[in-house]
């Protein structure tokens, strides 16, 4: 049997003199567990590193080739390559799945990536910076089952840093957050936590916030295109144009990713609830099932924030979260008729938080 893949398989001997080259890809038993020796070596596996109109651009530990476009295939997915008959290749099952509701009027499922381990959000000390955004992009990862962790790039733009730490560490506190200098030679020894061999790492976020600084960083090289942000603004221009895996010396794989200006959640009701779980755990204490926390009697949600141990603000991001995913997860029939209803729920607390605000 061939030596790349034997370190997989109980009853075969491992070679530890040998590097699997597959490691540094990101390959490992969850993946080797969906298939078998014999099939390795008819099929080896290879991973999507780049998505074009073409095709989807694959690596192996000796291969590289394109394969036929495909809409359910992302960067970071595995497939076990046929040679003899490309387009009948295998897509493995994912261990982690990012995505989003499709920007504009179509309304489809948009696919980000697959299989990453660590999700860096990466958001600037400036007018960048938004609590609810940042909780979007938490419970994205949530809910694809992919660590978070919040860089605060830019540290040079602002006097004192600690405000933009502190609100970002109020999302959660299972959310590390990380002020991070992206040109400074540090870059790699602060975020080697989570950039191991055979890890997998996504950098998410707005446009001129670091992201490709931060991946040039860890490269230890300038190949991926950067831009600055506009200083009238803060906002960026998109510098990186899709999404492609980087290779780099630790053995770890670096997602460099567009900025995205827009992302709606659609079926994540999982991450939103995890990370609104104090939220979640008071409305299961409402008395009745469908409390919209409004003029309902016994409703736990307007008791705690008549004792101060909830934000009114904080309720209306997780309400719209929770209407917006709905509505998103609804089928594409369904959404017609409820259109007009989200567009009803999002003003009405928008004009409810406003109303309730400290004057």
């Amino acid at each position: 049997m061939n030596g790349k893949y034997d370190a997989f398989f109980a009853n075969t001997p491992a070679t530890p003199l040998v590097e699997n080259p597959l490691d540094r890809l990101g390959w490992s038993s969850f993946f080797a567990q969906q298939t078998d020796a014999d099939a390795l070596l008819a099929t080896p596996p290879v991973r999507v590193t780049s998505v074009h109109r073409s095709g989807l651009q694959v690596q192996g530990a000796d291969i590289n080739a394109i394969l036929p476009p495909r809409k359910d295939a992302t960067v970071g997915d595995w497939f076990l390559y046929e040679a003899e008959n490309v387009p009948e290749s295998h897509l493995l099952e994912r261990k982690s799945l990012i995505k989003r509701r499709s920007p504009g009027k179509d309304r489809f499922e948009q696919l980000i990536a697959a299989n990453i381990d660590t999700a860096f959000i990466v958001t600037s000390c400036n007018a960048d910076f938004n609590i609810a955004r940042l909780e979007r992009y938490v419970a994205l990862a949530f809910d694809a089952d992919v660590t978070p962790v919040i860089l605060l790039t830019k540290p040079d733009l602002c006097d004192d840093t600690q405000p933009y730490k502190t609100e970002a560490q109020s999302i959660s506190d299972f959310v590390a957050v990380e002020v991070i200098n992206a040109t400074s030679d540090s870059v790699a020894k602060q975020l080697a936590t989570w950039c191991k061999m055979g890890q997998t790492v996504a950098f998410l976020g707005s446009s001129g916030v670091g992201k490709s600084t931060l991946a040039n960083a860890l490269a230890g090289n300038e190949n991926i295109e950067t831009g600055a942000i506009r200083e009238i603004d803060s906002k960026g221009r998109h510098t990186t144009t899709r999404r492609e895996l980087h290779f780099v010396g630790t053995g770890c794989a670096v997602l460099d990713t567009p900025g995205m200006r827009e992302l709606q959640l659609t079926d994540a009701a999982a991450g939103v609830s995890d990370l609104f779980a104090d939220l979640q755990t008071l409305e299961n204490q409402c008395k009745f099932r469908d409390c919209a926390h409004d003029s309902e009697p016994n409703c736990a949600i307007k008791a705690a924030l008549k004792r101060g141990e909830i934000d009114q603000a904080r309720v209306t991001r997780w309400r719209r979260l929770v209407a917006e995913d709905t509505f998103n997860t609804l089928s594409l029939s369904e959404r017609k008729h409820k259109e007009k209803d989200l567009s009803k729920i999002i003003k009405s607390l928008d004009l409810k938080n406003r109303n309730e605000r400290p004057k």
